[in-house]
Parts: structure tokens; sequence; C-alpha cells
């Protein structure tokens, strides 16, 4: 438990590396000038050191105008707001009757239903008593009946006469109401900062919106829905006809910093519903209502199909103010554009675009290779080549065929064997030096009768462990125990026992045989493979391992075979 609560005292950095580089410096900087133009240029203008807060509004409309019609069967009629604002029907929006269709002194009674495919008959038989759908008129009395001179319907009890024509008259009826106007209030608030403001601004008075145009003051609530729907990109005379819904946009983009203080209406139209009546069923927009009267205590009616332009207020908007708080929260969040720069110059590093000797230096000091712990990789060299492989361990193949992960150079361990290089003028003589990279003018030794397949110099004894099964060469041809130099640097006792006082200057001057043995390895990786990879364990060849084995035996016979970390 102690153990536990010690780890929460401990305090974990990153590693660095420094390069010295007038030219990536440089470049650096140049990148990290550039991100903090871009942050600060971000910052101001999208106001992110602002917090921000959404309108709450509430909108109404006033709508004035009079216009004279010439209607069929009615004469002269004159229209006022009354007559042409239809009911609301939803918030923050208002309609206008453009056109209509009326059906004078419809009175309770039976009559004939407008001929359709299901409506037309011959006898009475054809029709049902008591039948009615969606498009009826009226509910049918079972009769048949005629419609005019060339055709017979069912009978219906309805408002008689009954509603025949479908299609609107064109040009619209009211196309005088592209000069109506509308006077639109809309009331905002800002909760989080308890800010209120209308679209009627203070200094606007009552002689001002007397006055006022929207060509000449962008400000002014007062439109001509003429221009509104011109805005819109429509021709108010064609979508009279019809009607449409016409979306009348509010925007509140207010800055209430004290020095910037700003919030102001801004004011955009457009269509909101589908114009080309080839492309939707049931185009524009319409409604029914009815106006009744008596005659000789009879109730009667006058029936109106109203198309008209129906006006959405939409209101949007926000009010920023400075926040510490958010300056913060944006500094934060763009602190780590800056890792930019660093993945740019890694990337610059490692291409063609940089030298090779600083690359490979680079990689080295930065990336320190770490493998999995259910991982063995082996360091591998053979007498044949001058590189270093590194090899996974397996305990299916022989280590002799194992494909390398990789190929190193070889790095050579200089103090081990300069001490070496020391010790041999006291053996004699230097000695003779035969080459065993190549066959030289040996003949290539015999495969003998119990030698294993994997070996290849014929110096190898047989192992259970796949992982000792390793030769010290790639290629068929002379021992690496033959040459000269393998006595003198890994078996001579008085370099080993140097060796060994070396490390241990009061302990026994002639050494344990264990102690010479474990030396004589050691000795024989310094020599042939130098310093292997951290992250590796360098794997002695079996032919070496048993001359070794041979000149300093266990004085139990017992050995612990290839153990690696």
């Amino acid at each position: 438990m102690s153990c536990r609560l010690l780890t929460l005292c401990q305090y974990e950095t990153n590693k660095l590396v420094r390069i010295n580089s007038v030219r990536l410096g440089s470049l650096k900087w140049t990148l990290n000038v550039v991100i903090l133009m871009f942050i600060c240029i971000m910052m101001l203008w999208n106001k992110q050191y602002q917090e921000l807060d959404p309108v709450v509004s509430s909108v109404t409309a006033k709508l004035k105008g009079v216009a004279l019609t010439q209607v069929p069967g009615l004469g002269d009629v004159v229209w006022d707001v009354v007559d042409y604002s239809g009911p609301a029907q939803e918030k923050n929006s208002f309609f206008v009757v453009t056109n209509v269709i009326i059906t004078k002194n419809q009175k309770q009674g039976k009559c004939a239903e407008v001929p359709r495919e299901d409506k037309v008959c011959q006898t009475d038989k054809d029709c049902s008593k008591g039948a009615w759908d969606q498009h009826s008129h009226g509910v049918q009395t079972g009769a048949c009946v005629k419609f005019d001179v060339r055709r017979k319907t069912c009978e219906v009890s309805a408002w008689c006469p009954v509603e025949t024509r479908s299609k609107p008259p064109r040009p619209a009826l009211l196309a005088a109401a592209e000069n109506f106007t509308v006077l639109i209030k809309n009331n905002i608030r800002f909760p989080a900062f308890n800010y209120v403001r209308r679209n009627i601004l203070p200094q606007m008075n009552d002689a001002y919106l007397r006055g006022c145009h929207r060509g000449d003051d962008a400000l002014c609530p007062i439109f001509r829905l003429g221009d509104i729907v011109h805005q819109a990109r429509e021709d108010f005379a064609v979508l009279a006809v019809e009607g449409g819904v016409i979306g009348i946009q509010i925007n509140w983009d207010c800055n209430l910093d004290r020095l910037m203080e700003r919030c102001l209406p801004k004011y955009s139209f457009r269509r909101l519903d589908e114009k080309e009546s080839n492309r939707t069923l049931y185009p524009g927009l319409n409604f029914r209502f009815a106006r009744y009267h008596s005659e000789n205590g009879v109730e009667m009616r006058t029936l109106y199909k109203a198309f008209g332009i129906r006006f959405d207020v939409m209101v949007f908007g926000k009010a920023g103010k400075f926040s510490f708080i958010q300056l913060v929260v944006y500094i934060g969040s763009t602190l780590s554009y800056y890792a930019l720069t660093t993945i740019f110059i890694d990337w610059l590093i490692g291409t063609s675009c940089y030298k090779m000797e600083a690359r490979q230096n680079y990689s080295e000091r930065k990336v320190e290779s770490v493998q999995d712990k259910q991982q063995c990789i082996l360091s591998v060299s053979f007498v044949d080549e001058d590189q270093l492989r590194l090899v996974r361990k397996s305990r299916k193949k022989s280590l002799q065929n194992v494909k390398p992960l990789s190929v190193l150079p070889r790095k050579e361990n200089n103090g081990s064997h300069l001490r070496a290089m020391l010790e041999l003028p006291k053996q004699g003589s230097t000695p003779k030096l035969t080459p065993i990279n190549g066959h030289g003018s040996k003949p290539l030794p015999q495969r003998g009768p119990g030698e294993p397949a994997w070996c290849l110099c014929g110096g190898c004894s047989s192992t259970p462990l796949h992982q000792e099964e390793l030769c010290c060469r790639r290629s068929r041809g002379p021992c690496i125990t033959s040459s000269p130099l393998f006595h003198p640097l890994v078996l001579s006792r008085p370099l080993l026992e140097a060796l060994l006082r070396y490390r241990d200057p009061l302990g026994d001057p002639a050494g344990s045989t264990d102690a010479l043995r474990h030396c004589a390895y050691e000795q024989y990786i310094a020599w042939r493979l130098g310093v292997p990879p951290a992250d590796s364990h360098p794997v002695v060849p079996r032919c070496c391992v048993d001359k070794i084995r041979a000149e300093f035996p266990s004085l139990d016979g017992d050995y612990q075979g290839f153990r690696p970390r």
C-alpha cells in the first residue's frame, strides 16, 4: 500500500531533443508567428473572447392599405385591412389576401355535385345515399340529377349552389396589395445581460415613422409588400395569383462591449414554399371563409375562397460581451495548433529534403524502441556478414532460419577490444590472421554424420532448444573457432582473469570456472556483436558455446543454457 502511495508523489515529463540548426530554428519561429497571427485574426473575427447569449423576441405586425376591385357578380368592392388581412395562422406571421373566388347566395338545400369521375352517374343506382368523401361538397341523397345539358351527377345535401370554380382568376383581383404597407414591431431581450431593445429605435419618433422609406433608410420598420416580395426575388403579380409564403428574417448580431457597443437589426427576405406549380401538388396558399345574411327569413351566405401571401417573421440573433473566462478557454483550445509546427518539422526531417546523417542522428536520439514483454528480440551476428540481425524468438523454427525483423550496422565495443589488444602482446608475437569471411584456400568442411542440418561450419552440436540452434555462418565455410583470434580474445585464461580482476580488484585472481566461462561469452559478444541494441539479447553461436564449455567446464556438468531476458 505504501508503494502505491509513493507513486502519487512522482512527476513525469516528456523527453525533448534540441537541434542546433539556424534553418530549423528560423522555420520554427516563422511557423509559430503564422499560427499566432491566424489565432488572433480568428479570435477578433469571430469574437471568441465574448460570452454569447441567444435572443428572446416577440413580433407584432400592423397592416395599412385600401384597394378597389371589380368582382364579377358583385361590381366594385372596396377592400380594407379588415377584409384582406386573414386570420393569423401561426405565431409571428400575418396573411394578406391577393386573389379570391366568390360563390354568392348559398343556402341549405339539395343540388347537383360538381362532376368528377366518381360523381358522374347515369341512374340513381350509381349514387349511394349518405355517401361522402373528403372532396365532396355535401352528403349524397341517392338521386342522380342533371348538372348541365351533357352531364349528370349525384345529388347532395349541401350549401347550394356548390362552388364550381377551382382555378383562381388571372390576373389577381387584389394585385393592388403590392402597395400595402406593414409596420413590424420586434421586441428583443438578452436575458444573460439583462439587455432589452426593439427595432423601433429610441431616436425614431412619429414624424420619422410617417416619412421613412426602406429605400433610403435600412432601419425603417415600415415595409411595402411589393418591396418585400421583390427583395425575395419574386414577382408580386405572379405570386398573388395562387399565393405563397414569404419569410422576413430579422437578425440581431449585437456587440455589447462598452467601447464597441452596437445592436441594430438587419432585414432579409426569401420565399419559403415551393414556387414552381408544376413541381408540387396544391401549389400556393388559400383558405375559405363565409359571410352570412338572411333573406326572407332564410339564412344565406357568400363563400370566399381566398388566395394570398403569408409573411412569416423569423428572428435570429445573439449578443456577445467580453468574458475573461471565454478568452482563457479559447487560448487553451488553440495551444494545440502549435503542435503543427513540430509535426511539419519532424516530417521535413524525415524526408529526402534533409541530410541522411542528420535524419539518422535525430531519429536515434528522439525515438527509443521498447519491445512488448511478450516478444523476445535476439541479436545475431554471422562471421560472413558485417551487419547485426534482430530476430524474434521462435519455439517452432531454428534460430538459424528465422527471418530478421531488421538489419542494423554493428557498433564496436571499443573498451573491451582495447583491453583485449593490450593483452595480445603478452601472449607472444601477433598471430598470423587467416581470412574467415571467404573460403580462402582451405577446402570446405564436409558435413559429418551427426552434424545438425542447420550447421554450416561443421563445429556445432545438437541442442533441444530452437533458440540455441545458431551457427557462426550464414553460408557454408570455415568455423570462426578456427580463427587465430578466437583463442587469444575468447579463451585466453590470462586475459579473462585480467578482465575479472579489472571488474573486482579484490576478488580471486584465478577466478571460478563459471565466472571465466561467462566472461568468455561476454568477450565473444564484444568481439563479434559489439554493442547490441538495449532492447535485444545477444546470442552466441553453438560452435563457440561448445568450445567455451570445453575450455571452462562446469564442475557439476550442469549448464543453464540460453535464457534471454
